[in-house]
């Protein structure tokens, strides 16, 4: 069974509903920046009200914080995505990603690809 979000693209008489007009520039959204691990690599991208966002391209290291203190410890694989098991292959990182580090296994607490960086927290296994 299907959720259906939209209303049908057909009228009653069996005619085909036509869009009555294109996105406004507001209503569009932006494409998945796919940040991986790799050698660093930031982009900026321009904002509503001009504004900057940083995007998280590539990355090798982790902000990971431990009782109280933060250190910046090298990515070694990934080893979990919630968010998609094919992600795990491309070695892709979103918030929720469960890496492997040279202090354990650390699961992402940041949105890279919003925020402009990764930050993780260890978790106990």
């Amino acid at each position: 069974m299907a959720i259906w979000h939209k209303q049908s693209g057909r009228k009653k008489t069996g005619g085909r509903k036509r869009r009555n007009r294109k996105p406004k520039k507001h209503e569009l959204g932006s494409q998945f920046s796919a940040p991986e691990k790799g050698e660093k690599k930031v982009e900026k991208r321009k904002t509503r009200g001009g504004n900057q966002k940083n995007i998280v391209k590539k990355a090798k290291k982790i902000n990971l914080a431990t009782d109280g203190e933060v250190e910046n410890v090298e990515i070694e694989s990934v080893e979990d995505n919630p968010a998609n098991p094919n992600y795990v292959r491309r070695s892709l990182l979103t918030k929720g990603t469960v890496v492997q580090t040279s202090e354990g296994k650390a699961r992402v607490t940041s949105r890279p690809g919003q925020e402009g960086v990764i930050n993780g927290e260890l978790i106990d296994e």
